[in-house]
């Protein structure tokens, strides 16, 4: 399905930050604090074999239900060096959860507590490994819905997964927040202002990842080229880009940014950006002839990035994607939400 259809466009968002909080960078560093953590979610860790020889790591809730392959299941993937552990990803599982849902969390590769074997890491337009493992559901008897959610980096790779399989994915629906629609923007956004400060702590850990899994005699790129980078444009010129086959930075961003696959999603898919998240800017909001009928585009004035704290107190705060996404996803899900899905809707259902 194309985006032929001129009555697609953005909507606004009803999100109304908490009156407490509403500065983009406090939206942004407040749910990582540890006084705003929800509940930790029981889970249990399941390693996921890969087609190449590699593994990666599943987290899944650790309630089981006799009919637990009748449920729908929601498919979460985290952000750039993030795990099933960060507070969104926590706050979606339970809400899941709560809802009678399944859920997991599956962890991109070399994330989360899981070391991979293969001398490479993961990048925002890696699709392979979620393409794989929700085939794999589909083959294991997973009968239920599947849906999908996807937070910053790991929108920007379910969007584009998304694209690639238009009708031919089991997933029923879908949903993307703070999504980096174009990888060169949000680069370029992280490296002006106070943004650096997000952009220096992520590079701090990136670098320290690489040093675990690397040495300067092992790694298959520029060593000290990486260890000196001081943006995440120079980072993914040095490393990310030789090390999973892109011809240079430009090539990875260009190949690999969700907005060009936009138009050819065919299930119903939500998309929710904060016009002053600080890792991006208001340039990156497609216009509605990048979208396909199947796509809703909210965009909202306030959110920060991964935010989206609507009211509550400081110790107690509300969150308005948790229960967002599921209204969203339940929506689209069928009227016997335990029946076999076998047949999927299509982009004009």
């Amino acid at each position: 399905m194309t985006a032929d259809n001129q009555n697609v466009s953005p909507i606004q968002s009803t999100f109304k930050p908490a009156w407490w909080l509403r500065n983009r960078h406090a939206q942004t560093i407040y749910p990582s604090l540890p006084w705003s953590a929800p509940a930790r979610v029981a889970l249990r860790c399941e390693t996921l074999e890969l087609p190449d020889g590699d593994a990666t790591a599943v987290d899944w809730l650790v309630e089981t239900h006799e009919n637990e392959a009748e449920l729908p299941l929601l498919v979460i993937l985290h952000g750039l060096e993030s795990s099933a552990q960060a507070s969104y990803a926590q706050l979606l599982l339970a809400n899941a959860r709560d809802h009678g849902w399944n859920a997991c969390v599956l962890h991109f590769r070399d994330c989360g507590d899981y070391r991979n074997r293969l001398p490479r890491r993961y990048h925002a337009g890696e699709t392979n490994d979620i393409r794989f493992f929700i085939d794999k559901l589909v083959a294991d008897g997973q009968s239920g819905p599947i849906l999908a959610a996807g937070y910053s980096l790991g929108g920007n790779v379910l969007l584009k997964y998304l694209g690639e399989n238009a009708s031919s994915t089991p997933v029923r629906a879908a949903a993307a927040v703070s999504v980096p629609l174009d990888l060169a923007v949000s680069a370029s956004a992280l490296n002006s202002g106070f943004s650096r400060i997000y952009q220096k702590h992520l590079l701090k850990r990136m670098k320290s990842a690489v040093n675990r899994k690397f040495d300067q005699y092992t790694a298959a790129f520029d060593w000290h080229r990486t260890m000196a980078a001081k943006t995440f444009a120079e980072f993914d010129d040095a490393v990310t880009a030789p090390l999973h086959g892109f011809d240079g930075k430009d090539d990875y961003y260009r190949s690999c940014s969700a907005v060009s696959f936009l138009s050819a999603i065919e299930r119903p898919t939500l998309i929710v950006n904060a016009l002053d998240d600080p890792f991006m800017t208001p340039d990156i909001i497609p216009g509605s002839e990048r979208l396909s009928d199947s796509v809703t585009l909210e965009v909202s004035k306030y959110g920060g990035h991964v935010g989206f704290i609507e009211g509550g107190t400081p110790l107690r705060p509300r969150y308005y994607l948790p229960q967002r996404i599921i209204n969203y996803l339940d929506e689209h899900l069928p009227n016997d939400k335990s029946a076999p899905d076998n047949e999927l809707p299509t982009a004009n259902q």
